[in-house]
């Protein structure tokens, strides 16, 4: 469910994420896109009004009408979810481990897969049984999808800046 990079969907889905509630009235963005984030590029009617439309058949976005009739758009968990994975661009090493336990129960196997699909694409590496370590700094996003996905009981998340013996560097 991969959002190419810089397109009006991509776009859309950053700015829905970042503002404050989840909520953007369409006809607002698409007249002053500028006022959401610095750099956005004019963006089509055209082009807008088929992003809306593949985001909500793939239920990234809901949308509804105001009493005035005017379009609202909000981001669902899973759009929040997918911009956040597909967003990932972190490479410079800010000298910390980032480190995940986890024991997610049986009867949320597919929830546990999913999540340990998703650390892998993140790159994390299995250290062992349930136990991942990365350097890329997505603590935020890890926590935010760890939220998303309603596991917070069954999963820790720790950053160091030492880890095993002193030689392991």
């Amino acid at each position: 469910m991969e959002i190419r990079k810089g397109s009006v969907s991509d776009i859309l889905l950053m700015v829905l994420e970042k503002s404050i509630d989840g909520y953007v009235r369409l006809e607002d963005f698409a007249y002053h896109h500028y006022r959401y984030h610095y750099g956005i590029p004019e963006l089509k009617k055209a082009a807008l009004s088929k992003a809306v439309a593949r985001l909500r058949k793939r239920g990234l976005i809901e949308t509804d009408k105001t009493d005035m009739g005017k379009l609202i758009l909000k981001l669902t968990d899973a759009g929040r979810t997918v911009y956040l994975l597909s967003n990932d661009n972190v490479d410079n090493w800010d000298g910390k481990w980032r480190i995940v336990i986890f024991d997610i129960p049986e009867q949320k196997r597919l929830i546990r897969d999913l999540f340990r699909r998703n650390l892998k694409k993140w790159g994390f590496k299995h250290l062992q049984k349930s136990v991942w370590i990365s350097k890329k700094n997505v603590t935020e996003k890890l926590f935010s999808y760890i939220k998303d996905l309603g596991v917070e009981k069954w999963v820790w998340v720790f950053e160091s800046d030492k880890y095993g013996p002193s030689n392991i560097h």
